[in-house]
């Protein structure tokens, strides 16, 4: 990352999250060239519909694969940073063009974010590629995608109850994991249950458990 790519990304919710639920690559990413030059390769690749193989991305940085893994790890820890550094400004884009308070704005980014996952080509080209590996990396705790995800939910809810524009029977910790869930199971609905992704009936159900946090309106 160039030292402008390294403020962005920590003023970002990118940023939020990476500093809520660190791991060793984030950590290397803003302190290591060599991991960040490593690191945008990958991320050039993954976005261009490529596979990500450590063999020829070690071969394109002119270096071995003993020099790349410890840069940035393994392919799954690779692979989670270069998702998270897609998501987190997919998400703070659909908050902004959310124009909502409370459980509306929350209902409204979250939607918005399903719709874009479902429309990211590229990321869909991966899954459909890989589809073990997305639900390892996506759902499971090979790395830190989903426990961020939930991180970045719940300070927005923290924002919105906060501000008095909501509240929660539940922990806004609780909650975020309800509704990290019910995204991931929308804009993944192909992998998890062999269904069609579909942000419409994932507004819905955003609806109904945000029910309660309107309940005073």
């Amino acid at each position: 990352m160039t030292a402008a790519d390294v403020t962005a990304h920590a003023t970002a919710r990118g940023g939020l999250g990476a500093r809520l639920v660190p791991s060793a690559l984030s950590e290397r990413l803003e302190a290591h060239s060599d991991a960040a030059r490593a690191f945008r390769a990958a991320r050039h690749r993954f976005i261009g519909g490529e596979r990500i193989d450590m063999s020829a991305l070690a071969a394109e940085l002119g270096v071995d694969r003993t020099s790349l893994f410890r840069w940035v790890g393994n392919r799954d820890a690779l692979l989670g940073e270069i998702l998270w550094s897609l998501a987190a400004p997919t998400f703070d884009a659909a908050d902004a063009a959310t124009h909502a308070h409370g459980a509306d704005r929350v209902e409204g980014a979250l939607t918005r974010f399903v719709q874009d996952l479902i429309a990211a080509d590229y990321f869909r080209t991966w899954i459909t590629r890989e589809p073990s590996k997305a639900l390892r990396i996506l759902l499971g705790g090979a790395t830190p995608v989903h426990r961020r995800f939930v991180a970045i939910v719940e300070r927005l809810l923290e924002e919105e109850i906060a501000a008095g524009r909501m509240s929660t029977p539940l922990p806004p910790h609780d909650l975020a994991t309800v509704l990290v869930r019910v995204a991931e199971s929308y804009a993944y609905a192909d992998l998890i249950a062999g269904e069609q992704p579909d942000a419409d009936r994932a507004a819905a159900a955003f609806a109904l458990v945000l029910a309660p946090t309107r309940s005073t309106r």
